[in-house]
């Protein structure tokens, strides 16, 4: 079994924004998956949904918790179904990334982002990967603005094809592991540098 995990703030008014970059591809891949992610789940203060992908099941997350309180949603899930950290992916935006280059890291720091530093703190190990799409850099006194914006309409389009791109990673991480999605995705936008098979051409099986 294993959990990939969106972060981002729930309700109309934070669609769509920068800061639900991770909502974002976990919606992405329901949808491909025809997964169903309108069941709250309480005990996890969570949307979840179940998909079969290959061998694997997989679930998928959208924490309702707000942003820098997601760790309550995944701790809850992990510490449920004693679930090996390997076996989970935390997606989220970045704003040390220019808008739309992914970085998947099988482990590190939270680098800034909150949702990802409670996350470290209710996990209490780093020891999980991570996917971050970048969402482009502000100065840091204007950040909690930029965070909370929409994209620009003339960047909309890329952002569009990223997620896109970055709901593939997550494919690739669930079907041939972190290292095979980092040496497959870690690239900048534009960069069509890619080996191996086009994960997502199968959908869920």
């Amino acid at each position: 079994m294993k959990l990939i995990a969106g972060l981002g703030n729930p309700g109309r008014r934070y669609e769509g924004t920068r800061h639900n970059a991770g909502y974002a591809i976990v919606e992405e891949l329901s949808r491909r998956w025809s997964v169903d992610l309108s069941r709250v789940e309480a005990r996890f203060e969570a949307l979840l949904g179940q998909a079969r992908v290959g061998s694997e099941e997989v679930w998928l997350m959208k924490p309702l918790t707000f942003m820098n309180l997601s760790g309550r949603s995944l701790g809850a899930f992990v510490r449920f179904y004693k679930l090996p950290l390997a076996d989970l992916l935390v997606c989220c935006d970045d704003m040390d990334l220019p808008t739309g280059q992914l970085r998947l890291r099988p482990r590190g720091s939270a680098g800034g982002q909150k949702g990802l530093s409670d996350v470290l703190r209710h996990l209490g190990s780093d020891e999980f990967s991570r996917l971050r799409f970048g969402i482009g850099r502000v100065h840091r006194d204007a950040h909690v603005e930029y965070v909370t914006s929409r994209f620009e309409p003339s960047e909309r389009d890329d952002v569009q094809q990223a997620i896109a791109v970055a709901a593939d990673a997550a494919e690739c991480w669930v079907r041939r592991g972190i290292d095979a999605a980092m040496n497959d995705f870690n690239r900048k936008p534009g960069d069509d540098r890619r080996t191996g098979e086009q994960p997502g051409a199968d959908g869920p099986e």
